[in-house]
């Protein structure tokens, strides 16, 4: 199974929706996904997950499925923070140095004005094994039981902050230290495979993190893409 995490398109967050630039970067994403061949695809309810899945599903005929979880503002809810400046803001979006730290990462006294940073990410990694497991592979440890193997290429739009913790997760990286190492784009798309060995056990492999070459390829401008 190859599972496609894909960020939305550069946002209006004050409206939940995409930019004119944002709507081109779907488009473009779009015309990047049309020989993939999904065979599900999955959205966050929220606007600018949607308008951004919309144009490909559009174009592969394939209606999108809302998953609430990956919605951002559960994420923001449990992740944000106000900063030395007044300013509310992501914790893990502090200087990266910070988020390095002995000790248990939520710990860390970047994390300790957040409303529950913890359980913000057991939910996320709760709802992320009940979500694998409907597709056919079974959180068990760090690895994953092949509960029903398939070689289904499976989309789910989301978000930054929501996207940054599940990928930590998957590929069993600390989040502190993926927050800190790792970003992804807008509309940028991030591939993991789980192989379907043949012991019944799988670990998803990122084969492509953060692409962005549907917007070189349309050459669209570049430094909305890169800020989170």
């Amino acid at each position: 199974m190859l599972l496609y995490i894909i960020r939305h398109g550069e946002p209006d967050y004050t409206t939940d929706s995409l930019t004119e630039n944002g709507k081109k970067q779907a488009l473009a994403l779009a015309e990047r996904l049309r020989n993939h061949r999904f065979d599900e695809i999955y959205s966050s309810p929220l606007g600018r997950a949607v308008q951004t899945a919309q144009p490909t599903c559009d174009l592969l005929n394939i209606p999108y499925k809302i998953e609430e979880w990956m919605s951002e503002d559960l994420a923001w809810d449990d992740f944000s923070s106000v900063d030395e400046n007044g300013v509310k803001n992501w914790a893990f979006g502090c200087q990266n140095t910070k988020l390095h730290s002995d000790g248990d990462w939520h710990e860390n006294p970047v994390f300790s004005s957040c409303k529950s940073a913890l359980g913000g990410y057991r939910r996320i990694t709760g709802c992320s094994d009940e979500f694998l497991a409907r597709l056919g592979y079974g959180r068990d440890g760090k690895v994953y039981k092949i509960l029903n193997p398939s070689e289904k290429r499976i989309a789910a739009f989301c978000h930054h902050g929501l996207g940054t913790s599940w990928l930590s997760y998957l590929l069993s990286i600390p989040p502190n230290i993926f927050w800190s190492s790792f970003n992804i784009a807008h509309s940028s798309v991030t591939i993991l495979e789980f192989a379907n060995n043949a012991d019944g056990y799988t670990a998803p492999q990122c084969v492509c993190l953060s692409d962005i070459s549907h917007i070189y390829k349309e050459r669209l401008p570049l430094n909305s893409v890169i800020i989170p």
